[in-house]
């Protein structure tokens, strides 16, 4: 996994796009896949896009962090 976020390499920053451009379509088109409502093709295509904007900060703020997700509280503690 550290390879997959850190790898300056060609073959894993195309590896980083392809994942990043599949989210961004299963989530523009997860109102087909779900089937209870219907998006715009327009709207389907700005999502796909503010999707693929959000991912790739939060996969570089992975890669920083050594793919280590910060612990997450439980309640009392």
């Amino acid at each position: 996994m550290d390879r997959f976020l850190n790898g300056n390499e060609w073959q894993w920053r195309l590896a980083r796009t392809i994942v990043q451009g599949i989210i961004g379509v299963v989530i523009a088109n997860v109102d087909l896949i779900v089937g209870w409502c219907v998006l715009d093709p327009s709207v389907r295509a700005l999502v796909a896009a503010l999707v693929m904007a959000v991912l790739s900060p939060v996969m570089a703020e992975l890669g920083e962090r050594g793919g280590d997700l910060p612990a997450i509280p439980r309640g009392g503690e």
